[in-house]
């Protein structure tokens, strides 16, 4: 279990509108710490759903789930909120940073929220994380002069600043152009490979899922194929 990153068992969810239907259905995983997963399927499979439910944003569902050894189904918000800033951090297709403020100021928004390091670690850690992707020169750049790509990269280096259990990423690289989409792509692998980072992608980008460590097949809200290699 001590290398377990995250595991559910028999996760079951239902949307209630118009009617009942199940959305995800007994769903039971397992993902390695270190492991570089990325989830495919169709549109409307599940995927996006099953990714909120992991991430603890989405409480309403049956079955349970743990984060590095924790259970976490039937926690209260406030730990919830808590596991989340601490052991998750988060890559959206659209980049969400905060465009009037710097890169740095950007990274280090979720470290100042956790409130572990001080302001003057936080901001050297942020700096840090820049540097390992290669834009500490944009640190002090307001994010809506960068490129959509670089603006992607700060968007990986804030959702590092905590030092999470687990990147969750849905769609990563669904905004960027292939060049990009390789580069965002070489720093989840080398995260994963050099740093032993855990990192779960929800993606539709075939090459990219291809080249992840274990591709988990999703149809119509169950898991079709683990992928072990």
């Amino acid at each position: 279990m001590e290398n377990t990153a995250l595991k559910t068992t028999n996760i079951t969810k239902y949307f209630h509108d118009p009617v009942t239907i199940p959305v995800l259905k007994n769903i039971s995983l397992e993902v390695k710490k270190g492991e570089f997963v990325s989830i495919v399927g169709k549109s409307g499979c599940g995927k996006s759903t099953l990714l909120y439910v992991l991430s603890t944003m989405d409480r309403d569902y049956e079955g349970e789930l743990e984060i590095n050894g924790v259970k976490v189904t039937g926690q209260s918000l406030n730990n919830l909120a808590a596991i989340r800033n601490e052991s998750i951090g988060f890559v959206f297709q659209f980049h969400y940073l905060l465009p009037d403020f710097s890169c740095l100021k950007n990274v280090m928004i979720p470290g100042l929220k956790l409130g572990k390091f001080s302001p003057k670690e936080v901001e050297e850690r942020a700096y840090e994380k820049l540097k390992m992707f290669g834009v500490e020169e944009l640190a002090l750049k307001k994010a809506n002069k960068l490129s959509g790509g670089q603006q992607q990269r700060v968007a990986i280096a804030r959702a590092l600043i905590n030092d999470p259990a687990i990147i969750m990423g849905d769609e990563p690289t669904g905004n960027l152009d292939s060049r990009n989409t390789g580069i965002v792509f070489d720093l989840f692998q080398k995260l994963s490979h050099e740093y032993g980072q855990t990192l779960i992608t929800v993606t539709h980008d075939e090459d990219f899922a291809q080249r992840s460590d274990r591709i988990i097949e999703m149809a119509d809200g169950e898991i079709t194929n683990h992928g072990h290699k």
